[in-house]
């Protein structure tokens, strides 16, 4: 059976409704096609409970993960508080895991990873999504050996609040990982890059403890903004500049790369939230995006997953962008679709959603946590096992 795939959305003032749509729309686009898999984008402002019940009634024990988003992608662009429906069919398995402890410890649910992976020989890769404001997503990579191939994001939703949800099977619910495990012949080439670059500011890390960066060259990570932007330091705790933080990431120096590492927002004491770590004693640089590196980004994402693809023929497109991605072109709301697609073309489904950090890895190495970017995974199937 050939690979298909199909994308369904819709709006509605209530979870229930709108995943019923959306998943009744991507069931009319797959024609006669059996799914094997479904990945679900629900907005943020809907009931996670509400958004599986309407999904499952009509796509039944289909095996399934989903995670929040403020907004989903597809290949018709953003849909704010929308769900979106993915399925896909063809002669791969994929079953899945809810694993709830991930906040109380990423390493204890990266041994739950291997475990599951263990109990099959048979080779396979990992998806999956994961919560973005709780649980330390560099740890839970540290966990995985390098022989199982992981591509996931951390959900995203109300960065006030931070209310986010994941699903998976028939359980729902925060703080948790969900993953679906594939196996057959389906093959995944994946892509990342961001359109943030260095300006020249540089600070060293003078504090921090935890997720919590509390001191730039001594002072505040707040007032040390409030130097370069010219707003003051207490206006950096509240809304909208405690949430626009997240488009001044800071490259951290490892090696000869710069590591980017964005905030989540801005606390009232003047200190930036993290979701990964940073040691107190390096330097760090100030970087600034721009829509044109962002699509240049998009771009070469998406032909660098095109091109590790090799000879099998692209199917479906996840698209998994960070949130600055969405701050940044607000004014333009899906170019990063446009620019994927100027590569893929518009014939390819697409859907995808804005993440608090994506995870990249291939078989050779243990994944990797990033910010800021965007990750394009390119389904396809390998032609010589038709």
């Amino acid at each position: 059976m050939a690979l298909i795939s199909s994308v369904g959305s819709a709006q509605a003032l209530d979870g229930r409704e709108a995943g019923l749509q959306a998943a009744h729309q991507a069931l009319n686009h797959i024609g006669a096609g059996v799914p094997s898999l479904a990945v679900v984008i629900a907005s943020h402002q809907y009931q996670a409970r509400e958004v599986f019940n309407g999904v499952s009634s009509l796509l039944g024990d289909v095996p399934m993960i989903g995670f929040s988003s403020p907004a989903g992608l597809t290949q018709e662009g953003l849909h704010p508080h929308s769900v979106v429906v993915a399925l896909l069919a063809g002669d791969f398995h994929a079953d899945t895991l809810w694993l709830p402890g991930y906040a109380q410890s990423g390493r204890e649910t990266a041994a739950k990873i291997e475990q599951h992976a263990a109990a099959r020989v048979e080779q396979q890769s990992m998806l999956f999504f994961a919560d973005g404001f709780n649980g330390d997503a560099e740890q839970f990579c540290g966990g995985i050996s390098s022989g199982l191939n992981v591509i996931g994001g951390l959900s995203s939703g109300d960065l006030h609040t931070g209310n986010t949800y994941q699903m998976a099977g028939n359980q729902t619910g925060a703080g948790g990982l969900v993953a679906a495990f594939l196996r057959g012949n389906l093959k995944m080439g994946i892509g990342s890059d961001h359109g943030w670059d260095p300006v020249g500011r540089q600070f060293r890390i003078t504090r921090s403890r935890g997720f919590w960066l509390r001191t730039l060259d001594g002072r505040p990570a707040s007032e040390t903004y409030a130097g370069l932007f010219g707003y003051p330091a207490r206006d950096w705790a509240f809304p909208p500049l405690n949430y626009l933080s997240r488009l001044y990431p800071l490259g951290i120096e490892q090696g000869e790369d710069l590591v980017v590492r964005s905030p989540i927002r801005v606390e009232a004491d003047g200190s930036f939230r993290m979701n990964a770590t940073i040691r107190e004693g390096i330097d760090a640089y100030l970087l600034v995006g721009s829509r044109a590196a962002c699509e240049r980004a998009a771009q070469q994402a998406t032909q660098q997953a095109l091109l590790q693809l090799g000879d099998a023929k692209p199917a479906f497109a996840l698209v998994l962008v960070d949130v600055a991605w969405q701050m940044l072109l607000k004014a333009q709301p899906g170019a990063e679709i446009d620019a994927v697609q100027e590569i893929l073309g518009t014939k390819i489904p697409i859907a995808g959603g804005y993440t608090l950090g994506q995870i990249t890895s291939n078989d050779s190495t243990t994944p990797k946590f990033l910010n800021q970017h965007i990750v394009v995974i390119v389904f396809g199937e390998n032609q010589e096992q038709r």
